[in-house]
């Protein structure tokens, strides 16, 4: 059973929803062209909030109107968006975003011609309602991300709530990440022994860790990203630190799109800052592939890409990455030209990662 405060958010969103094309309808029965305003979702738009210490989106807006074609088609999406949400809602179902952008296919001109335009309009829809999209009941396909670690966890199964604990109670890949691990489908019951959480960019790395035994040598639990980190997995990182008092180290390789890993774990990704209080760790900690570990370790490395040059001078014009720890660590990797790999530890043995560069930056950062 779902619980009532599960049930009230979802209500929340249906109400909020519904406002929105009210809204629309509204205007159109007043003969005014329809528009919404919603917060300018770009890195231009970003500001540090002192109250959650988290990076969010500022005061610019930008305007969705109906005075085009391809304005119109948006305000209609809109309505068929909300209306499909609802009915999801109201029926108990959930949906993929992926289901979603073929169920559009029978919407005739509200239908969507790209996956993204779906992932943007629910996400344009979390700006205006200022609801979350796992309260629309949308989730994103497998995420991969996984859990491996001396912690209990009471999590939502076909029989009810079960505790499971993610060392004693899983597969060698751990406990998988489900897609809302909010109040009522998911909780943390107790951490044990656990002193710390490291979130790990590969599955290799990940596996190379618990394979060497570094959660129970060290009292760690591990979180495997799986890539770009999805928003349940960063909500978990989260309340593992917020709710259970664990400090967070983030380990991956060493190039601009790790760094945004990071970014996204610690300060929020620019596409979900206006709910970057409820997935943002900003305590969290850079333990991955620095370009003072390619010196220090002599570390095997690849020749920057054009692309890869391109963002890390992005990265300097982000006010995530503003602090003097980030604008000298790209401004060398940019000098160096080089990037590396979590792999490249290797170079050294299979178990130099966990005997060696994991014991020496804990201890240094005072984790361990």
């Amino acid at each position: 059973m779902r619980t009532l405060e599960t049930n009230e958010r979802q209500k929340v969103a249906m109400d909020r929803l519904t406002d929105v094309v009210a809204g629309i309808y509204d205007q159109l029965d007043r003969g005014d062209i329809p528009e919404m305003k919603l917060a300018l979702r770009s890195k231009k738009n970003i500001v540090f909030d002192n109250t959650h210490n988290v990076w969010k989106y500022g005061d610019l807006k930008t305007c969705r109107t109906a005075k085009t074609v391809q304005g119109a088609q948006t305000m209609l999406r809109t309505a068929y968006t909300a209306d499909f949400i609802n009915e999801m809602i109201r029926d108990g179902h959930s949906s993929t975003l992926r289901e979603m952008y073929y169920i559009s296919e029978g919407w005739h001109n509200a239908k969507f011609h790209t996956q993204d335009e779906g992932n943007l309009l629910a996400e344009d829809l979390e700006v205006i309602s200022g609801c979350m999209r796992e309260d629309f009941k949308l989730r994103p396909e497998e995420s991969g991300a996984h859990i491996y670690g001396n912690v209990d966890f009471q999590t939502m199964t076909k029989k009810g709530l079960k505790k499971i604990n993610c060392m004693d109670d899983v597969a060698e890949t751990g406990f998988a990440v489900p897609y809302n691990v909010d109040d009522g489908n998911f909780g943390i019951k107790s951490v044990q022994d656990t002193k710390f959480v490291m979130a790990i960019e590969t599955g290799g790395m990940y596996a190379r860790l618990i394979e060497n035994g570094f959660p129970e040598k060290f009292n760690c639990v591990l979180v495997h990203l799986s890539g770009q980190p999805a928003r349940s997995t960063r909500r978990i990182i989260k309340k593992l630190n917020e709710e259970m008092g664990l400090p967070i180290t983030v380990f991956t390789d060493g190039d601009p799109w790790s760094f945004r890993i990071y970014g996204s774990v610690a300060y929020g990704a620019i596409k979900t800052a206006h709910i970057s209080e409820y997935l943002a760790t900003p305590t969290a900690q850079f333990i991955g592939i620095t370009p003072s570990d390619i010196l220090n370790y002599d570390l095997p490395t690849d020749k920057l890409s054009d692309k890869d040059i391109g963002a890390l001078n992005a990265e300097l014009s982000d006010p995530r990455f503003a602090d003097e720890f980030w604008v000298n660590e790209i401004q060398a990797m940019l000098s160096m030209g080089k990037k590396s790999e979590q792999q490249a530890l290797a170079k050294y043995g299979l178990d130099y990662v966990t005997n060696t560069y994991l014991p020496e930056k804990l201890t240094n950062m005072g984790i361990l």
